[in-house]
């Protein structure tokens, strides 16, 4: 998902993989230092997680021999944000805490990353409601690096409870939501996510008071998915990540949650959004411009300009913790045990929470499978199932408890004897040196959850089988089949007949294939730290955030309304070129889901501006000029009242002020193009739903606005490469790829062209030259000459004006009759001005003239005229794009109602 084909500056991807390759060789030298061979050289490391409270409570990183070169990570402070801090508090007295550090792999995996200062901040757990406990317990956190965050009861139980476990976490697990009637109420789940919002509001708080400046803030997991904006509204140059544990599913999923959009603009604030695998980043790029409406590109997500950088980050394993402990003699003893146990028997082991997405049940029946169709196995072999109770309390857990204890049950007095049963299950959790133990002695690991994310039993169990070189028998829906897969045995989870089968190739599988599985999956292992994913995902921060930067160097600056209009009241002849589509239309922000709601699919001038357009037409010192790629019907149904000029289907038709509409006919016309095209076009909207065909005079438009965003850009695509490739390819036509759409039109014609060609009629009006020039619209990247025609000169630069012919207006596409016909007025108006030429001796078009301007003339065309038709310097031209960064304009404008604004701020000044 992270491309590094950013912009079009070459050396920037270059640097940053030549760094990001150098501080990979680097972190590949210094595991040296700690690797398996060296473990003796840290008799510190061997104390095992007394050293996690030791670095907490702010000791050095257990690395201090190494010095990190000045090519490495850069110093900084980095704010962790958790939904729970690494410590747990009980209250021993009324200023007096007992606290107890956890460990996990988002600790350790902090543990070795050199030159980064770590305060962690999250909920501590517990209500603490007086301020003298939350005063002490404060204090008494600061000394393991934590920041607490308070929250009431009714916010826990709204936003833990309610939006986070009973919402989000089975819905990110494809659970769906709540079907319970109390549950499923629209109140309910607005008031927990209400709840949600307002928890994530304190966190921000919190953050934000603790924030100093160059500091960056990781944020964790699904609790915490409105931090992002909640941070970025309080300091827009704050840097933040977010990463994600659990999965994240498909955009059809995700469509369900009534709050979708919110909750994924919140995440869009932040500057790198990190995932466990790729599926889980695509899925969130899918439902971004699915539901959004926005771009996904190769990089990420990217909304008016705005890049968020989505990229895959798989987590790894303290494999040092694992390599060390098996070499305690407190290991050694557990190991020697359970080998006199289980003697003669091989061993399969399934470590679970006791939770529905771990399919334990699936399992176990996959196990009774194999039990039933080889007999021979019955008595060599045990599964040992333990299930770590999560919810007792919670009636759908309870009832999953007694659906496996009668499984088990079952299956133990059917095959079990009396000295002997096949299943061993433990409800409750086990020590560490326990399980590395049970690890160690274990011949296949099952882990089977039906959705998971990482699931770091899979690393666990291979750390520890450096004696064994057990098989791993591996979900294809846990996020470590994508790490994993091609040394484990991959199973869909659902299927007990796989299962069983999987286990029968696992117990007969030859010593070369379990070595050579098994070296696979553990140099994975060994290799991918969690350090090495923690500094990994801080680099891709740091490098998001630098590029963010040179993007936003490269963006124009906005508008300087004031200073426009300042020098708009100063000059004394103004011309005001001005878009319609996405500039004076009314701005409607994209619907939850493309196609969702019906939607008006004709232009409509913004209503705000039909009193102030009136005003500035009548002011005889500016000439207004609206340039469009609609046809003229839509022109003149918004602004036929209007004295301006009118250019409708990208210059194609032109109508003075009070004129009627006259054709500027590029020379040898051919529109034999017409039949093919519409072909194309009509086989693309029968393959494309909700997709339509624009019908215009001497253009055709395939849109695709309110198709599937990720659909119609594949058939856009396709129907791209068959017009540039296909029969068609020597027509003389332009295909113009828009914002979701796909236009045909004849060659040469663009916004830039009918610029000149109209000033070349204005000239013939005017009495002095044109002073000040205020360009603004939505143009599409082949019409952005309309931004540099004044440019690059000021003010001696000639302009050349095209030839302007004025038609009869006979439809191009003759009995087609595609677009409207023209009335005979229009005709009649054209043969008078042909015959007032002939009389007073002009046998040429006026159009024909060039003007002379800084005592220049163009060679172009042979006619000139005698006076300049510009004198702008380059503080009064002012060229504007509206939502678009990537432009030639100098200026931008977010949106249509900044426009209109601007406008309204020009008519009154006048």
């Amino acid at each position: 998902m992270a491309g590094d084909n950013y912009n079009d500056n070459s050396s920037v991807p270059v640097s940053r993989i030549e760094r990001l390759m150098k501080e990979r060789e680097l972190r590949r030298i210094n595991k040296a230092s700690y690797s398996i061979e060296g473990l003796d050289h840290e008799p510190r490391l061997r104390e095992g997680d007394k050293f996690v409270e030791q670095y907490l409570e702010g000791a050095s990183s257990a690395r201090d021999g190494w010095e990190k070169p000045d090519e490495g990570l850069s110093t900084e402070r980095l704010l962790v944000v958790a939904n729970r801090l690494p410590v747990s508090a009980v209250r021993t007295g009324e200023e007096s805490w007992s606290l107890e550090v956890s460990y996990d792999e988002l600790v350790s995996s902090l543990l070795g990353v050199k030159d980064v200062e770590v305060q962690w901040i999250g909920w501590v757990g517990v209500n603490v409601p007086d301020e003298l406990g939350q005063r002490s317990l404060t204090k008494a956190l600061a000394e393991k690096r934590c920041i607490p965050v308070f929250l009431d009861e009714e916010t826990v139980h709204q936003y833990y409870n309610g939006y986070c476990k009973n919402i989000l976490w089975p819905l990110f697990h494809y659970l769906g939501l709540p079907q319970d009637d109390r549950l499923a109420t629209t109140r309910t789940f607005q008031s927990q996510f209400d709840g949600y919002k307002r928890a994530n509001q304190m966190f921000a708080d919190v953050v934000n008071f603790h924030y100093k400046v160059g500091d960056a803030v990781w944020c964790h997991n699904y609790h915490l998915m409105f931090l992002p904006k909640c941070l970025k509204d309080y300091n827009s140059n704050m840097k933040v990540g977010w990463f994600l544990h659990t999965p994240f599913p498909s955009s059809e999923i995700h469509r369900t949650l009534p709050s979708r959009s919110e909750l994924l603009r919140a995440v869009l604030a932040a500057d790198l959004v990190g995932f466990q695998t790729y599926d889980y980043a695509r899925h969130f790029v899918s439902a971004c411009t699915r539901i959004l409406g926005v771009d996904g590109t190769l990089d990420g997500v990217e909304d008016q300009g705005r890049l968020t950088r989505v990229a895959a980050f798989p987590i790894g394993l303290d494999s040092n913790r694992f390599f060390r402990s098996l070499e305690t003699p407190q290991v050694q003893e557990y190991i020697r045990e359970l080998k006199e146990r289980f003697f003669g028997r091989k061993v399969l082991l399934g470590l679970d929470n006791l939770d529905m997405i771990k399919g334990i049940p699936q399992k176990i029946l996959g196990f009774e499978k194999f039990l039933e169709e080889n007999p021979v196995w019955r008595d060599k072999v045990v599964l040992l199932q333990i299930a770590v109770p999560t919810k007792s309390d919670v009636p759908e857990y309870q009832k999953l408890t007694s659906q496996v204890h009668e499984i088990v049950g079952r299956i133990n007095g059917r095959f079990g004897t009396l000295t002997t049963v096949p299943i061993h299950h433990l409800d409750r959790s086990i020590d560490f040196h326990a399980l590395c133990a049970l690890y160690a002695v274990t011949d296949i690991a099952l882990v089977t959850p039906l959705r998971d994310g990482m699931n770091l039993m899979s690393y666990e169990f291979l750390a520890c089988q450096d004696a064994k070189r057990g098989v791993l028998i591996l979900s294809e829906f846990a996020g470590a089949a994508q790490s994993l897969g091609a040394g484990a045995i991959l199973v869909n989870p659902w299927n007990t007949i796989e299962i069983a089968a999987s286990i029968e190739h696992a117990l007969h599988m030859s010593a070369e294939e379990r070595e050579k599985r098994y070296m696979h999956n553990f140099l994975h292992v060994r290799n991918h730290t969690a350090q090495g994913w923690a500094e990994t995902l801080l680099s891709a921060l740091n490098d998001t955030v630098v590029e963010a930067q040179l993007r936003i160097r490269q963006v124009p600056p906005p508008l300087p309304v004031e200073d426009a209009i300042e020098r708009y009241v100063k000059s004394s002849n103004r011309l005001l070129i001005l878009g319609f589509n996405a500039t004076l239309t009314e701005r409607v922000d994209t619907p939850d889901i493309q196609g969702h709601h019906i939607r008006e699919m004709d232009l409509k001038l913004h209503p705000d501006l039909k009193e102030t357009l009136p005003k500035l037409c009548g002011d005889p010192k500016t000439t207004i000029i609206l340039l469009s790629g609609s046809g003229r019907a839509v022109l003149d149904e918004n602004f036929g009242e209007y004295n301006m000029w009118l250019a409708a289907e990208n210059g194609m038709f032109l109508r003075s002020p009070g004129g009627d509409w006259m054709m500027t006919m590029p020379e040898h016309l051919n529109m034999e193009w017409v039949d093919s095209i519409m072909h194309v076009f009509k086989y693309f909207t029968e393959r494309t739903p909700q997709s339509h065909i624009e019908i215009r005079e001497t253009s055709l438009v395939w849109n695709y606005k309110y198709a599937d965003v990720e659909f119609g850009r594949l058939q856009a695509r396709d129907m791209l490469q068959y017009l540039w490739t296909g029969s068609i390819s020597n027509a003389s036509v332009d295909v113009v790829k828009g914002d979701r759409t796909v236009e045909v039109r004849p060659f040469g014609v663009t916004k830039g062209l009918t610029i000149g060609r109209i000033l070349g009629e204005i000239v013939k009006s005017s009495s002095s030259p044109i002073n000040y020039v205020l360009c603004i619209g939505h143009s599409l990247g082949k019409d952005e000459d309309i931004y540099t025609i004044f440019e690059p000169e000021f003010p001696t630069r000639d302009i050349n004006i095209p030839r302007l012919i004025l038609s009869d207006t006979t439809n191009p596409f003759g009995a087609r009759k595609f677009g409207g016909s023209e009335s005979k007025s229009s005709q009649m108006h054209t043969d008078q001005q042909r015959r007032k030429n002939k009389q007073n001796g002009n046998n040429n078009n006026d159009s024909d003239n060039v003007v002379k301007n800084g005592g220049k003339q163009s060679s172009l065309f042979p006619h000139k005229l005698t006076w300049n038709v510009l004198d702008l310097e380059r503080d009064n031209y002012f060229s504007c794009a509206v939502a678009k960064t990537h432009t030639k304009a100098h200026y931008l404008l977010p949106t249509s109602d900044e426009v209109v604004s601007l406008l309204k701020g020009l008519a009154r000044a006048s």
